[in-house]
Formats: C-alpha cells, structure tokens, sequence
C-alpha cells in the first residue's frame, strides 16, 4: 500500500458528508484508522483497537459497511472468508484498484500498489472478461518462506 496520507479530521468528515453519509464520530473514527493503515484491515482488526475505546463492533461494522458503499473504502475478499478494508484514497491513482498478496502460512496481507499486471489480449481466451476488478496473490512471505 502506498504511504498514507494524512488528513485533518476536518478533511475526513468533509469526505464523509460529501460520500453523503451523516458524519459520526465512530464513523470517522473508523475512516481515519483506515487512512493511517498501511495494509488492509479486517473488521477484527478495527474492533480489536476501537472496541477498548468505548467503540460497538456492531456500530464498526456498519461503518465499513457504510463507507464501503459511498466509495471511501474498499472491501477485499481474498479468498480467506475475511473481508478486509482500506481506504481508496492511499493508492497512488486513488482508485485503490491494485494487487494483493496474502501469506497462507501467516496470514499477513500485502498491497502491491506498485506492481502492473498486463494481460496480453492476444494470448488470451475468449472466454475472459473484458475488466479484471480483482487481483490477489497467495504464496509464503519472506518471513515465512
């Protein structure tokens, strides 16, 4: 993942009324920890560190939910049964569309926001979509490896 951008909290609970959300305190709780991320966080994650501080699970997860929807974050789904979010704005074309790469051993989640996959038209079936959304790798990290 690109290095996070620092915003105001004026700055984030501008985005979150321009998204067209009521701005909350856990919600922009809950965007300002994604915009410090520097890898993709899963609802356990968040809860893990905001719940200590007075913050629902239950209210965590309808704000990921919420800002899912209004296009501030997005939701990972690498095939591991846990949804992951991060903040769309920490890529480097901001449209946070990028590689992942998932340790099986560890479970650590990496974005690849520097790493191009081509795919070669010509070599391709025809059976391929037009539009790749996703993209992830599974293998061992160099911790694990």
């Amino acid at each position: 993942m690109a290095a996070p951008h620092e915003y105001s909290d004026d700055a984030l609970q501008a985005m979150i009324r321009e998204a067209g959300l009521r701005c909350t305190t856990s919600r922009t709780t809950v965007l300002a920890r994604l915009v410090r991320a520097t890898a993709p966080l899963s609802h356990a994650d968040l809860a893990e560190e905001l719940v200590p501080q007075g913050f629902d699970q239950a209210t965590i997860y309808r704000n990921l939910t919420d800002l899912t929807e209004a296009g501030l974050l997005n939701r990972l789904d690498l095939g591991d049964h846990i949804w992951r979010f991060e903040f769309r704005g920490n890529h480097k074309h901001d449209e946070g569309e990028h590689p992942h790469f998932l340790c099986v051993d560890c479970g650590e989640v990496s974005c690849l926001a520097e790493v191009e996959i081509k795919v070669n038209r010509q070599d391709t079936s025809p059976v391929l979509v037009a539009e790749i959304s996703e993209v992830f790798l599974k293998g061992l990290c160099s911790k694990c490896g």
